[in-house]
């Protein structure tokens, strides 16, 4: 197949959308398709009549994640037209050339479903879950919303506007995240009100609006799913702090343990409130959510991930793997399941 790797664009989620998008071209190319990886933002500038078929190094644009953010605004600077299009010259044009689209894409303008629609309109296959789903799923506060209206335990929290008094009382500690934001970007442990307003600050940032919900003291874990059903739990313990940016995308930074020690009764459990959220959500395809467990057992679904990282240390080829499915099966199977569509 003619396959085309959409990754890059100009979320805080830059650096790690390009890494995973650098592994599944790897894989998909030495599983003998015709591939091309593609920045979203960027695009490309030269002859595309035979663009599978030229030998283009696609890439020398990846560079290893940093510890920090990218600069958004240096990546901005490469294309001053950038606000009349979101699209760099030629994406659509060779995404229309591909038999499906590889989505590699993380955080806002690509887990928000704008894209997805984009591409629904043009008849463009792609992998994941289609834009509605994307765009319930990359809202933080109306994920609450529905998980709680499908009985899927959720942190307590309110939703808090920039400017906006808080509709009820903060208590201490909790975790303030920005509304939209993906890979732990704008996210911040509050343990009294001094911390609680510079977390506010920071997730005013990245976002118009913030989540403000309960800091559960516990375990961490995160399940994916495939076509609705999921895989072994995989349990995250960070050797410093919480699981941040840093701590996920850093090698070395994070304990991960797949399959997760829990009891049967557990994992059953656990596995079950993942495939309800997933249902609730309408989500399609592929997917991953996190959990926490507090002290006393209690299980809490946080968020999910539309579109899981797919970095060397990412989590959901992690539990493929403990099934005993290679990253370039992995690879096949999110193309397959996503053709079905």
């Amino acid at each position: 197949m003619n396959i085309v790797v959409l990754a890059g664009g100009i979320s805080t989620e830059r650096d790690v959308s390009l890494i995973s998008g650098q592994k599944i071209y790897q894989a998909i190319k030495g599983n003998g398709h015709h591939a091309v990886l593609l920045d979203v933002f960027l695009g490309y500038e030269g002859d595309i009549s035979h663009i599978f078929e030229d030998d283009i190094n696609w890439e020398a644009q990846v560079s290893g994640i940093k510890e920090t953010n990218p600069d958004i605004e240096k990546v901005k600077a490469m294309r001053p037209d950038w606000e009349k299009n979101f699209f760099g010259p030629n994406v659509i044009a060779i995404c229309q050339k591909a038999d499906v689209v590889f989505m590699a894409l993380h955080g806002e303008n690509g887990e928000n479903g704008k894209i997805q629609a984009c591409f629904d309109l043009m008849g463009i296959t792609y992998t994941g879950t289609d834009y509605v789903s994307s765009a319930l799923s990359m809202d933080k506060g109306l994920t609450k919303d529905i998980f709680r209206q499908y009985g899927v335990p959720t942190p307590q929290g309110f939703r808090l506007k920039k400017g906006e008094k808080e509709p009820e009382e903060v208590t201490f500690p909790c975790i303030v995240k920005a509304c939209c934001g993906g890979s732990s970007v704008g996210v911040s442990i509050a343990g009294n009100e001094e911390e609680y307003e510079a977390a506010k600050a920071e997730a005013f940032k990245y976002d118009k609006e913030a989540v403000v919900e309960q800091y559960i003291k516990g375990r961490e874990f995160s399940i994916g799913l495939l076509e609705g059903k999921a895989l072994p739990i995989i349990e995250i313990a960070p050797k410093q702090g919480f699981y941040d940016y840093k701590n996920k995308y850093q090698a070395g930074s994070t304990v991960e343990t797949c399959p997760a020690d829990l009891t049967p009764e557990q994992t059953k459990q656990m596995q079950a409130y993942a495939e309800k959220g997933f249902a609730a959500l309408r989500l399609k395809n592929y997917a991953r959510l996190d959990f926490m467990m507090g002290e006393n057992g209690d299980m809490y679904c946080l968020e999910a991930n539309t579109l899981p990282g797919m970095t060397p240390t990412s989590l959901l080829p992690q539990e493929a793997a403990a099934i005993g499915i290679s990253y370039e099966q992995l690879c096949e199977k999110l193309i397959a399941i996503s053709l079905k569509k």
